[in-house]
C-alpha cells in the first residue's frame, strides 16, 4: 500500500491548543501511514515467494543450424532479458544457446543471477569427440543451460543414451535450495540423430532418464524434447512410455488424462515442455520473434 507524508497544516491565527492539536494529528497520520506501509510490504513479498515462474526457450542461437534470419545476437539477448524483466521468469531453461551471449545476459541482469552451461559435442565415426562453436566471434561454444536468480547447487549432467556418431545433446539438472526445488533443462535427440544407426530411437531412454532424475513433487523440468505429445496422430507416442506424464503434469496439459498443448514451434508442432509435481497457476506460450521455437512459461505454487 503506497503512503504519502501528510501536507503541513497551514499556519493561522487561533488558540495555541488548536495548533498543537493539528500538529499532533498530522504526526499521528504519518505514523499510521508508515505502519500501514510496513505491514503491507512483507505481505506482498510473502505472496510473491509462494509462486515461481520458470521458462524454457530454444534460442536458435547457433546460426549454422538453420537459424539464419531468426534475429540478431542482440535481439536474442534482448528477448532473453525480456523473459526475466517483462515476463517475470526467475529460472530459464535454455537450448541452442551460445556461451558468450548467455554470459552477456547474466552480467546485464546483475550479480544475483547465476548460470550453468554445458556444451554440445560432435562425435565422428571414429569415436573422436569435438565441441560445437557458435558462428560469430565472441559467441563461444554452443550448448544448453540454466539461468537462475537463485544459487544453483548439486549441479549434474544426467546420463542418457546418446548417438554413437553425431550430435550429442543432453540433460542438465540443479537444485535451488532456497526454494526446495530441482530443475532440469533437456535437449533430446530426434530420430535420425545417430549417424551410425539412423533408425535407432533415443528419446524413449532419454525421457525415462529425465523423469527419473527429479523428485516426485518439488521439481520443474523440460526443454526442447523434440517430440510431439503422445496421441493418435503421433506415430512416436510410444517413446513417452514410462516418461514424464505418469508422475508429473505438463504446463499446457488441460487435465490429468489430457495430452493437450499449444504449438511451440513455427512448424505447428509442440516440441517444448515444462513438467512439474507442484500446483500449476498459469501457462503461457510466447512468440519472441527471435527463434523458430516459442518460449514456454509456467507459474507454479511453491509455498
Amino acid at each position: 500500500m503506497p503512503w504519502t507524508v501528510p501536507r503541513p497544516v497551514p499556519r493561522r491565527r487561533g488558540r495555541p491548543g488548536l495548533r498543537v492539536f493539528a500538529a499532533a494529528a498530522a504526526l499521528l497520520g504519518l505514523a499510521a501511514a508508515l505502519t500501514a506501509g510496513r505491514a503491507s510490504g512483507p505481505a506482498r513479498s510473502s505472496a510473491a515467494e509462494r509462486t515461481l515462474t520458470v521458462a524454457t526457450w530454444n534460442m536458435c542461437g547457433v546460426e549454422q543450424w538453420n537459424c539464419r534470419g531468426t534475429g540478431s545476437r542482440a535481439v536474442k539477448r534482448g528477448e532473453l532479458e525480456g523473459l526475466v524483466n517483462r515476463s517475470g521468469a526467475r529460472v530459464v531453461l535454455l537450448q541452442e544457446a551460445c556461451a558468450g551471449d548467455l554470459e552477456t545476459v547474466r552480467a546485464a541482469l546483475g550479480r544475483t543471477w547465476h548460470t550453468e552451461f554445458r556444451p554440445y559435442t560432435w562425435r565422428d565415426a571414429s569415436g573422436r569427440t569435438s565441441g560445437v562453436r557458435c558462428a560469430e566471434p565472441g559467441q563461444g561454444a554452443a550448448g544448453f543451460a540454466l539461468l537462475s536468480s537463485y544459487r544453483l547447487s548439486a549441479v549434474a549432467t544426467v546420463t542418457a543414451q546418446q548417438p554413437t556418431a553425431g550430435l550429442r545433446r543432453g540433460i542438465l539438472c540443479a537444485t535451488i535450495a532456497s526454494r526446495g526445488l530441482r530443475v532440469c533443462t533437456a535437449h533430446l535427440s530426434p530420430r535420425g540423430s545417430d549417424r551410425a544407426h539412423p533408425d535407432w530411437e533415443l528419446r524413449d531412454d532419454q525421457l525415462r532418464a529425465l523423469a527419473a532424475a527429479v523428485p516426485a513433487r518439488r521439481t520443474v523440468y523440460g526443454g526442447d524434447l523434440n517430440v510431439d505429445p503422445p496421441g493418435p496422430r503421433n506415430p512416436s507416442s510410444w517413446v513417452w512410455s514410462g516418461g514424464p506424464y505418469r508422475t508429473h503434469r505438463e504446463c499446457d496439459q488441460a487435465s490429468a488424462s489430457s495430452r493437450s498443448g499449444r504449438a511451440t514451434h513455427l512448424s505447428g508442432h509442440k516440441l517444448d515442455y515444462l513438467f512439474t509435481g507442484l500446483p500449476r497457476v498459469r501457462c503461457t506460450v510466447r512468440d519472441t520473434g527471435a527463434s523458430d521455437h516459442f518460449a514456454l512459461l509456467l507459474q507454479v505454487r511453491t509455498g
